[in-house]
């Protein structure tokens, strides 16, 4: 048996680290000054980086005393972008001066992206004096606040001392965790025995416990009932995700158990249903607000009034004004002690603080507590650094996730060859040894499912008996296999997004759904109540399938909630039915974005009742994962040649 290599030094690793997420920071600065600073208008247009023209539909004041903005996109309609909810934006106007060049912009943060439309939050306190100066416009900024975060977490990570240190050497694979003895856990929480005992392992975990929750499992599910079983001993946790939606999700889930939840984070990037439970939401129901509100209005009127133009101005108005500014400063004075009581109220009474990791230290109060416990869910797609921002906030760590899924983006390929795509995650669940896997999932058809089983869960993935036989139909295969190689259906290199697209492939799958649901309408299903989506590896192929649709009458009216996106979009989704087009098919087997398993191990994984794969087997068939995904569409009877229904 082979000698297991020796872990490097923590020091020597962390330190490494920090270099690779100094590399990627480049990397990203890089492409922010190749694509949008020293790119023209028109050029961040097609890249999808810039909306131009955009015309403000409305504006007004949210919570927390911010302008939201709403704006829609005039040019380039309908044309693939990068813009989602939490990116950093900037809001600029174009006023035809200056060569066309953009002095005036303000910072803002998306709120959400519909079509052609798009929310955001500006940073500052005032609308820009220059809004109404010339045509709007928004390009993507670059974040570099989030990477301020992290590396000051690695430098601290690296000065660890006490329990810290302890718990950083834990997590690294130096010390073995420690658990106490296994205990009950209350009944009647509706948990299978797999989570229950995730849930028991947890409970006992002194230094670090790891959820791993397949695709359908009920992480999420077994999490809040986790953190809900902990608040009960420690009255105060902080649970973290890398996503704001990950965030949404919990925070959701955790005020549906009663417990009194805080979302720390920049209003833009919280989903406004949990709008009422931000600091400033929560602030704004305080019964002290309004007397807060009326000291910050009085302060405002006194200076007003301070400097309020007079025809004459001797002793007597200066002595009048030296008075109005020194009671307008106790009063703002007065303001700010109320403010930072009522702060200091609700999190008293706070019992679970969600933040993303980079969340954690965006607020004063936040940043000086201390936690025994700290939750960090979706685990698998976050950065290392990242990570050890909030560790440090707390003695114990319970992570729940499933580095089977997305991996964390990383624009920098040499950063992420030399270790920054191994996430924390994995390390500890290579090197403690501890994770505790979900092994029952609630979503897919036995057939669907049982590749992925195979392929990366060690075949110890089950179906539970309610959906392991569900089909749409008693006859209806719930998983097929469409071969196009050999019909010429070549892949295109869009010239412009340097995107990849495959307009045969697109038609042949809007030829089987739409075979598929005459087939379902035949036998009485009401299609249009089904969920359903259409997965393509390349932007360029998500353009040219969305565009086609409105082509395509017998799938809009059957399927008009049809999803068409990047497997990234549908993480954490499911639908009954889902297509996945693979888009590559040349004469050198070169695969791309499919090389990447993880990514299609997402969307394998999202359907429920019908999933179709649809590609050319020639050109990625010696890939060794896809040539064990071909055996396996065999040895289901899965396999369909295109030229069986595509030339009848």
């Amino acid at each position: 048996m082979a000698t297991p290599k020796p872990l490097p030094k923590p020091e020597e690793e962390l330190e490494h680290t920090r270099q690779l997420l100094k590399e990627e920071k480049k990397a990203e600065l890089e492409y922010y000054r190749n694509k949008v600073l020293n790119t023209s208008l028109e050029d961040r247009k097609k890249e999808g980086l810039c909306w131009y023209p955009i015309e403000l539909i409305n504006h007004r004041i949210s919570t927390g005393e911010r302008y939201v903005m709403e704006v829609e996109r005039i040019g380039n309609p309908n044309e693939p972008h990068v813009f989602n909810a939490g990116k950093t934006i900037s809001l600029f106007v174009n006023d035809n001066s200056n060569g066309g060049a953009t002095a005036n912009r303000a910072a803002a943060v998306v709120n959400w992206v519909k079509g052609n439309r798009m929310r955001f939050t500006l940073n500052g306190d005032d609308l820009p004096d220059w809004l109404y100066d010339g045509k709007l416009g928004i390009d993507l900024l670059f974040d570099e606040a989030s990477y301020k975060a992290m590396d000051a977490a690695m430098y601290r990570i690296l000065e660890a001392k006490g329990r810290t240190l302890e718990l950083r050497d834990t997590l690294l694979g130096h010390h073995k965790p420690s658990f106490c003895p296994l205990g009950a856990i209350p009944e009647g929480l509706n948990l299978n025995e797999p989570q229950q005992e995730a849930m028991r392992y947890a409970l006992a975990a002194e230094d670090v416990a790891i959820i791993h929750g397949p695709p359908g499992t009920g992480k999420t599910t077994t999490l809040v009932q986790v953190i809900k079983q902990v608040v009960q001993e420690e009255n105060q946790v902080l649970v973290c995700a890398p996503s704001n939606a990950a965030v949404d999700l919990l925070a959701d889930k955790l005020t549906e158990q009663d417990l009194s939840v805080l979302r720390i984070g920049h209003p833009a990037r919280v989903n406004e249903d949990n709008l009422p439970y931000t600091v400033d939401g929560r602030m704004a129901s305080h019964p002290s607000f309004k007397e807060l509100k009326r000291l910050r209005r009085r302060a405002e009127e006194m200076r007003n009034m301070a400097f309020k133009y007079k025809r004459s101005f001797g002793r007597s108005e200066r002595e009048q004004r030296r008075m109005l500014i020194k009671e307008s400063a106790d009063m703002k004075a007065q303001a700010e002690q109320l403010e930072y009581y009522i702060m200091y109220d609700v999190f008293a009474k706070t019992q679970v603080f969600c933040a993303t990791m980079v969340g954690a230290v965006g607020n004063p109060l936040l940043q000086e507590m201390k936690f025994k416990t700290l939750f960090i869910d979706e685990a698998g797609q976050a950065l290392e650094p990242a990570c050890w921002i909030p560790i440090q906030m707390a003695e114990r760590v319970i992570f729940a996730g499933d580095h089977w899924q997305l991996p964390p983006t990383i624009k920098s390929y040499d950063a992420a060859r030399n270790g920054l795509s191994e996430t924390l995650f994995e390390k500890c669940i290579t090197r403690t040894g501890t994770a505790r896997m979900l092994e029952v999932q609630y979503r897919m058809n036995t057939q669907i499912m049982e590749f992925s089983s195979r392929e990366f869960y060690k075949g110890r993935l089950q179906a539970a008996p309610a959906v392991a036989g569900w089909q749409l139909l008693p006859d209806e295969a719930p998983f097929e296999f469409v071969d196009t190689a050999g019909s010429g259906f070549a892949e295109t290199l869009d010239p412009e997004s340097r995107s990849l697209f495959n307009e045969e492939e697109a038609r042949a799958l809007f030829k089987h759904l739409t075979a598929l649901l005459e087939r379902l309408k035949a036998s009485g299903v009401a299609t249009e109540a089904l969920e359903a989506g259409v997965i393509a590896p390349y932007r360029a192929q998500v353009k040219l399938l969305t565009e086609m649709l409105p082509r395509e009458a017998a799938v809009r009216e059957g399927l008009p909630n049809l999803a068409i996106n990047t497997v990234d979009a549908f993480q954490g989704q499911e639908r009954d039915i889902m297509y996945i087009s693979l888009v590559r098919s040349n004469d050198v087997s070169e695969i791309g974005f499919l090389a990447d398993v993880r990514r299609m191990n997402v969307a394998l994984t999202r359907a429920r009742k019908k999933l179709v794969v649809i590609g050319d087997s020639a050109t990625f068939g010696s890939n060794p994962f896809y040539s064990r995904f071909l055996d396996y569409v065999q040895e289901t009877g899965a396999y369909r040649s295109v030229f069986e229904w595509m030339y009848d």
